[in-house]
C-alpha cells in the first residue's frame, strides 16, 4: 500500500498570494501534477492540515476544486489555520468526517493500514491540545482493533522541534498521546503538519513525522532568540509505502529535478 502525505498547502483565494508573497495555490497545483506522475500510483492521498489560509468559502471551493484532480481517495484533517465548522462543511459529503464534534475519523477500508485523524484543534487559538476527550477517543479506536497496521495523523506535532518560535504553537499534553501510542505498537507512523518542514522523532516507540509544506519551509533557525522567517525552499511529500513487514517513508521533491540520469 502507498500513501502520499501532503501539507499546509495554505490555498488563498483565486487570485491572491499567500502572505501577499507566494502563489501557493499554483505551488500545490504542481504537487497534484507530481502525484498524478507517480508510478506506481499512490493508493491514498492525507492532507495533515491548514488546507486554506483564512478559512474562507472561496478558499475551501478552491480546495474542492484542485482536489478533484487528484483520482485517489483524499483524507484530511483540519490545521489552526482551518475552521472546524466551515471544514465541515466543505469535506463533510467525503463520508469520513463525523456530523458533530471534533472531526476525528478512523479509516480502515481503503487497504491494510488503518488511517486515524485527529483533530486537535483549538478554536481561534494557533496552538493544538490533545485532551482528554481526544484521548478518550482514540484509546477507544486503537482498542477496537489493536494489532492494525495504523497511522496516526494530526496537525501540530505534539513535540518541541527545536525551533523556538512555531514550538509555542506545538500540540499540548503530547505525552498524554505518548503514552496511549506506547500502548500500541501495531502504530507505524505518527504523523504531523504545521512546522512546513521534515522532522522526524522517536514518539511513544513508533515514529513521529513531519510533512515540508507544498508551499514555503520555515527557517530553520535552533537558537532560542532566533526570529521568525520562513523560505521558498524546493517543496515536497512524503511517501509512505507498507508491506507487510512495516513501513518505508520516502522524502520526495515536488520538482523532480534533472534525471533520470544513466548511473546510480
Amino acid at each position: 500500500m502507498l500513501i502520499a502525505q501532503l501539507s499546509d498547502p495554505h490555498l488563498c483565494a483565486p487570485g491572491t498570494l499567500y502572505q501577499g508573497l507566494v502563489d501557493s495555490n499554483a505551488m500545490f497545483e504542481a504537487a497534484i501534477r507530481r502525484l498524478g506522475a507517480l508510478v506506481p500510483a499512490p493508493d491514498l492521498v492525507l492532507l495533515t492540515g491548514d488546507l486554506t489560509e483564512h478559512a474562507a468559502p472561496a478558499e475551501y471551493r478552491l480546495a474542492r476544486q484542485l482536489l478533484a484532480g487528484i483520482r485517489q481517495p483524499v483524507l484530511a484533517i483540519p490545521g489552526n489555520h482551518d475552521e472546524r465548522e466551515a471544514f465541515r462543511a466543505a469535506f463533510g459529503d467525503l463520508g469520513y468526517l463525523p456530523a458533530s464534534g471534533p472531526l476525528h475519523f478512523a479509516a480502515g477500508s481503503i487497504g491494510p493500514v488503518r488511517v486515524i485523524g485527529l483533530d486537535i484543534s483549538v478554536p481561534g487559538q494557533h496552538h493544538g491540545d490533545f485532551d482528554e476527550g481526544a484521548a478518550a477517543w482514540l484509546e477507544a479506536t486503537l482498542a477496537a482493533e489493536p494489532e492494525r497496521p495504523t497511522l496516526i495523523m494530526l496537525h501540530q506535532p505534539p513535540i518541541e522541534t527545536g525551533i523556538g518560535f512555531i514550538d509555542a504553537y506545538r500540540c499540548f499534553h503530547g505525552d498524554r498521546l505518548a503514552a496511549i501510542v506506547a500502548r500500541y505498537p501495531a502504530v507505524e507512523r505518527v504523523l504531523c503538519g504545521h512546522v512546513h518542514r521534515h522532522i522526524s522523532r522517536r514518539f511513544g516507540g513508533s515514529l513521529l513525522l513531519t510533512a515540508p509544506s507544498t508551499t514555503t519551509a520555515i527557517a530553520l533557525r535552533l537558537a532560542p532568540d532566533a526570529e521568525p522567517a520562513s523560505f521558498v525552499e524546493p517543496p515536497a511529500l512524503l511517501l509512505h509505502q507498507y508491506s507487510g513487514t512495516g513501513l518505508v517513508t520516502h522524502y520526495l521533491p515536488i520538482n523532480p529535478g534533472t534525471g533520470p540520469l544513466p548511473f546510480f
